[in-house]
């Protein structure tokens, strides 16, 4: 197992648009893993491969944008990791993207030696949902796992939150039969990337009449 590269940048910087161009991560597994109906190829999982191939030939991250919404996620982070903290008495280091070989991913926090947290933000009768039904969340499975094989980490946390509701917190380990299946999928996802990028760089207008 290689180690990831740390790349010192602020999660939703021009920098760590940057540092994600043309590789999957862990929060976009879910697509490179998506299946289409009757097992056939996922709309999912396509737009997201134009969407690196575009980003690999032009040179330019296609998503590089910010709106209230997700300056108050930011903000809902930061109170959730607080809290994360105190319950556990236990200190995150804060992280902006690791790249391991062709695939990356950027955790919310690390925490020791083998340990992740990821921090998600649910409105109430989502949060109560999770809250009911006392599970690790299967809808980020892919990219909690994702994460740990990226990171080469053990153990990973999930904090779900929001204010004046109770915060959810459990944790998953490495799921390594997952993982393999995962790695094949990505190793397949970046061969078709190839395959793309290149079709479209031979690519030739056709001479007019």
């Amino acid at each position: 197992m290689s180690a990831p590269d740390i790349i010192a940048c602020d999660q939703g910087s021009e920098a760590w648009f940057r540092a994600r161009m043309g590789i999957p991560t862990a929060s976009e597994f879910p697509a490179v893993m998506a299946k289409g109906r009757a097992g056939g190829d996922s709309k999912t999982r396509q737009t997201y491969l134009y969407k690196l191939a575009g980003e690999i030939i032009t040179g330019q991250p296609m998503e590089n944008f910010s709106n209230g919404h997700m300056e108050r996620g930011k903000i809902l982070e930061d109170e959730a990791r607080s809290f994360y903290e105190f319950m556990t008495d236990t200190p995150c280091q804060r992280i902006g993207f690791l790249r391991n070989g062709r695939k990356g991913a950027s955790p919310d926090s690390l925490v020791g030696a083998d340990g992740l947290v990821e921090i998600k933000t649910k409105l109430p009768h989502l949060l109560i949902e999770t809250l009911l039904r006392g599970e690790f969340p299967p809808e980020h499975k892919a990219q909690c796992q994702g994460q740990l094989w990226v990171a080469e980490r053990e153990w990973i946390d999930i904090a779900v939150y929001w204010p004046q509701m109770p915060i959810f917190v459990t944790r998953a380990f490495r799921d390594e039969a997952y993982i393999s299946d995962l790695a094949d999928a990505v190793d397949a996802f970046n061969a078709e990337l190839d395959l793309t990028v290149a079709k479209i760089r031979a690519y030739r207008q056709p001479r007019a009449a």
